[in-house]
């Protein structure tokens, strides 16, 4: 093989699917993949694409955001999302896939491509002048990550993250949550607060402290930020600790008694439109059912529904919005992109998506044509979470997974709650129509 067009630093789904698509396209590619001569913590074997979690893509319904991707990725034509369905096993409405085969299935499509090459070596630094995509996943290497801390200048970039769930607005129940910045500090009511007395406090402590909590994996370590524990954590160091810390009551009244209420959990908006909520201080550990049965008895959340859920583990990112720009370059450094987890997104869909994307806006810089144009819609998912990883935004900036949180605030006749999903699904699609043949001309072969 000739010197290829582009590098790419990783064999997992964001790497496989961006060397794919730029492949396709009449480009010569090589991948380089540590694995098997030198394994991550997390992996068990050299197949690329490899799921080390979960066997599951998520829900497969287009009304949920993360259905939606999907959707949205094929119709671009994603390579990954095509193994999956290839080799889908029975999962209810998610598309869950046979582990091994997929993995075998990937492998088999990179290793035939005649215009790929896979290197199997560790890469611990990047020649800055070849164009090269890094997706080496939130598991980087040591080395690599070293490298990367010195090019980014950031102190570190292994901890562990904690991530507070997010609400949906219109499940919040506002005939008991009131809302009332602390001290009516700030313009407005910035905060919404969920109101507990006494028994409800307690009651609810002990749940958290009593409830299922996903274990750490064999390959992490504890290493939480004291400034930012897990819920379940400030529980256990005493029953009275959350009422001193982020479910304190001070300068709050609840307008239903006109008194303090005993504790309070705060939410705080996500985004400008309003329709999500953060709980304030509420990174948590629990297992998913387990935040839905424990959040869910907060006074005002009986119903409330769950658009992120809330999370703590090891996680190697970049801070996206100060470091890529809106065709995932690193700034200062257009040879270089990122792609995949190591960017903040989080979840085997939305790392395949931001592979894909990376493929694309590679392409089209190599033919010399304007990447902004490449860009998908902000009204699709594929490019709301482009957006949220290269745009700065209000709050910090924290892994994520697709959810509606991320899209534009719907702006047509008010809906109902259960028409709202149908409504960004079909804005979605119909945004991303015209986008399509820009993506398919850029996949065509030229070469």
């Amino acid at each position: 093989m000739t010197k290829p067009h582009v590098r790419i630093i990783g064999g997992g789904l964001a790497g496989c699917e961006a060397a794919w698509q730029i492949a396709e396209a009449g480009y010569s590619v090589v991948i380089y993949e540590m694995r098997p001569e030198k394994k991550s913590a997390a992996h068990e074997t050299g197949g690329l694409a490899e799921l080390v979690c979960s066997n599951s893509f998520r829900s497969n319904n287009p009304e949920s955001a993360v259905g939606l991707i999907k959707e949205e990725m094929r119709r671009v034509g994603s390579m990954i999302l095509d193994a999956a369905e290839l080799h889908a096993v029975p999962a209810g409405d998610a598309l869950a896939m046979d582990r091994d085969k997929f993995s075998e299935e990937v492998t088999r499509r990179i290793e035939a491509h005649p215009r790929i090459q896979l290197i199997r070596e560790e890469v611990s630094l990047v020649d800055w002048d070849e164009p090269t995509i890094l997706a080496t996943g939130p598991l980087t290497s040591d080395a690599l990550a070293a490298w990367i801390t010195q090019l980014t200048g950031k102190d570190r970039l292994y901890f562990y993250d904690a991530i507070a769930p997010i609400l949906d607005a219109d499940s919040i129940n506002m005939d008991v949550v009131f809302a009332q910045s602390r001290y009516d500090k700030g313009e407005g009511a910035d905060y919404l607060n969920c109101p507990m007395n006494e028994e409800e406090y307690f009651t609810f402590v002990q749940a958290l402290v009593d409830g299922e909590k996903v274990p750490l994996s064999s390959f992490e370590k504890i290493k939480y930020f004291q400034a930012c524990l897990p819920v379940e954590v400030m529980a256990e160091r005493g029953p009275q600790t959350l009422s001193f810390g982020p479910m304190k009551p001070k300068g709050l009244t609840d307008p239903r008694t006109g008194e303090q209420p005993y504790a309070v959990v705060q939410l705080r908006k996500e985004n400008k439109g309003g329709t999500a909520y953060n709980m304030v201080g509420f990174q948590t550990k629990l297992k998913y059912p387990e935040q839905k049965r424990v959040f869910r008895t907060i006074p005002g959340l009986e119903d409330v529904e769950f658009l992120r859920f809330g999370s703590v583990h090891r996680n190697t990112y970049l801070n996206g919005p100060l470091l890529l720009d809106g065709s995932l370059r690193f700034r200062g450094m257009p040879q270089l992109r990122f792609a995949g987890q190591i960017t903040g997104v989080e979840g085997y869909v939305e790392s395949t998506a931001c592979g894909l994307m990376a493929g694309l806006f590679q392409i089209a810089e190599l033919r010399g044509e304007d990447t902004s144009k490449v860009r998908p819609p902000e009204e699709s998912a594929l490019g709301s979470l482009l957006n949220h990883i290269t745009i700065p935004g209000e709050a910090d900036y924290q892994p994520t997974n697709i959810n509606y949180s991320l899209v534009p605030a719907w702006s047509g006749p008010r809906l109902r709650k259960r028409e709202k999903k149908a409504a960004y699904m079909n804005r979605a699609l119909t945004a991303l129509e015209p986008w399509l043949p820009i993506a398919k001309d850029l996949q065509s072969d030229s070469q």
